[in-house]
């Protein structure tokens, strides 16, 4: 199977739901070249335009944990061509996430582009990384102009990453995004607006 991601993916129960549901030799004999070990200039685009990700771990119970990742669009850095890193702000200081890969250092992350329906999942390994252990990275991570306050950074080491079909991903879009896509129609508006008072005015 040359395909890197669900080479992690895919256990013996994974394969056997695969069997029950006929498709198992469809992906047993995959051809295709999908061994994402290295982001590309496409991939590197895509990740440092978003706004937000969901990070993925797992506890020492077994039980996982999905957390919601948001910050200015480009928070999420290509530190190179296999290592990802942010800037961990403080939220509710659970510290769900930092305790976990501290016992496990695997995690998933998950990254929509919700107007586009396009989706990528990266298997990684998170390491956390002191302010003051890597002045340069936090550096490159940090954004001084967010409201923000850093309190650590993950550094996240790449195992494989591929992309999902847009099947089932309805769009949506932020307020700045409607706005860019409003505005030729306010301008249009206000004209036809400053046009019928003119007109009014004339005949009135």
């Amino acid at each position: 199977m040359a395909y890197g991601f669900l080479d992690i993916a895919v256990t013996p129960t994974v394969r056997s739901a695969q069997e029950e549901n006929g498709v198992a030799e469809m992906w047993q004999n995959f051809t295709g070249h999908r061994e994402f070990d290295r982001f590309d200039e496409s991939t590197k685009r895509f990740i440092e335009a978003r706004d937000s990700f969901y990070l993925a771990s797992v506890s020492e119970t077994g039980w996982p944990y999905v957390q919601h990742r948001g910050g200015p669009p480009g928070f999420l850095k290509v530190v190179d061509e296999r290592t990802l890193a942010f800037a961990d702000y403080r939220g509710n200081r659970q510290y769900i996430s930092r305790g976990n890969v501290a016992a496990n250092d695997r995690v998933c992350l998950f990254l929509v582009d919700y107007p586009h329906r396009t989706r990528l999942k990266i298997y990684a390994h998170a390491q956390v990384v002191t302010l003051e252990s890597d002045p340069a990275l936090r550096a490159q991570v940090e954004d001084p102009d967010y409201r923000g306050r850093p309190e650590r950074l993950f550094r996240l080491r790449l195992a494989a990453f591929d992309w999902n079909c847009a099947q089932h991903i309805t769009p949506r879009f932020t307020g700045e995004q409607l706005a860019e896509v409003m505005e030729p129609l306010h301008a249009r508006l206000a004209g036809l607006e400053a046009e019928n008072a003119a007109l009014r005015a004339r005949h009135g």
